[in-house]
């Protein structure tokens, strides 16, 4: 379900502070519903974890878990496991021991580049530096309150709390993505992300040289074991889940190397956890140590280069390039591409003046 799985939202189904503290009794006294829903009656079998990642845009699927293990995710009035199984005209709903955030989802007047719209979903070309959804500390200012505004201001009803992103990508991150309207829309795109058949290629600029033209990273991805900010790649697999990466070299600049990227996992970072594993960690991702000068090069003149170039590109360089799937109502493909962001582009000329002179 998710990009680079650049991945999971902050606000969480289950605060993990309150998980040992909770005391349901029979009628729930104390606690709050967070989602109600009637399951579509077109809806396949699906584990009800899997069901609400879709459904609850705000979440991961370890909160799920955890709310399921609480006992806070009622299915037609009695307690369910994350195994169950929904099933179609299934009411689902959620109890919380906090109050909901009301209105989290503000309209708000922000330019979007929308590339793509009909009446079942909407292609966004994302600037680099816009949080996608709210959440703690980005409550406003992000992709869904800029798209709750563009609906509202055409006379159109979507419910972006419940239905909406089918997948995500960092705030650094430029790029692609598709947002459902409606909730069969956004099943049917889901689907096919849960699939890995839509056409997706990222284009990143690594540190250092790859050896090879074309490659591939294996390696389980999981929480790095101190830093949980960062994702670590386990390769005997004793942690973390499976995830492969292809790329391919589209351009060398001796110390920077452009690079093409096709998913065939979609773990949270995958990209960036798997470049940095190899030894090429993106440039300027700070999170993953790409924010110094590739050690071994002392040169003044050269620091300084890099210094400048940060300044261009202020962020780890990753961009979704290209977008394709099936459309839930058509049945056509439909195909995207994005240019490289100016960020990038200015980056790119620059070390090309570099290396000529």
């Amino acid at each position: 379900m998710s990009e680079d799985n650049e991945d999971f939202l902050d606000e969480e189904l289950l605060d993990s502070n309150s998980i040992d503290n909770i005391d349901i009794d029979e009628e729930n006294k104390g606690l709050y519903e967070h989602l109600n829903i009637t399951v579509d009656p077109g809806q396949e079998s699906l584990r009800i974890d899997k069901f609400l990642l879709i459904h609850r845009q705000n979440s991961s699927r370890n909160k799920i878990s955890q709310t399921c293990r609480a006992g806070n995710v009622i299915v037609n009035g009695t307690a369910v496991k994350q195994n169950y199984r929904v099933k179609p005209g299934d009411n689902i709903s959620i109890l919380l021991t906090r109050p909901p955030r009301e209105n989290v989802i503000i309209p708000q007047d922000i330019p979007v580049n929308i590339v793509y719209e009909d009446d079942d979903l909407v292609v966004v070309d994302k600037e680099p530096g816009m949080v996608v959804h709210p959440g703690h500390g980005n409550w406003d200012g992000t992709l869904v309150n800029a798209l709750a505004y563009h609906f509202e201001k055409n006379g159109q009803k979507s419910d972006l709390d419940r239905v909406g992103l089918v997948h995500r990508i960092d705030k650094d991150t430029s790029g692609l993505l598709v947002i459902a309207k409606n909730e069969y829309a956004l099943s049917f795109l889901a689907k096919q992300f849960f699939n890995r058949t839509t056409k997706r290629l990222y284009w990143a600029f690594v540190w250092g040289n790859p050896k090879d033209e074309e490659g591939t990273i294996r390696g389980h991805i999981g929480r790095h074991p101190k830093n949980r900010m960062q994702m670590s790649v386990y390769e005997d697999g004793s942690q973390g889940k499976h995830a492969v990466t292809h790329y391919k070299v589209l351009e060398r600049f001796k110390y920077m190397t452009w690079v093409e990227c096709k998913l065939e996992t979609g773990r949270t970072h995958q990209i960036r956890a798997h470049f940095k594993h190899i030894g090429h960690t993106l440039f300027n991702d700070e999170r993953y140590e790409g924010h110094t000068p590739l050690r071994g090069v002392n040169l003044p003149k050269y620091k300084q280069f890099i210094k400048n170039v940060f300044e261009i590109l202020p962020r780890h360089a990753l961009h979704a390039h290209t977008l394709g799937f099936i459309h839930p109502t058509t049945k056509k493909e439909l195909y995207f591409e994005s240019p490289m962001p100016k960020d990038m582009a200015d980056a790119v000329k620059k070390w090309r003046n570099y290396l000529e002179n």
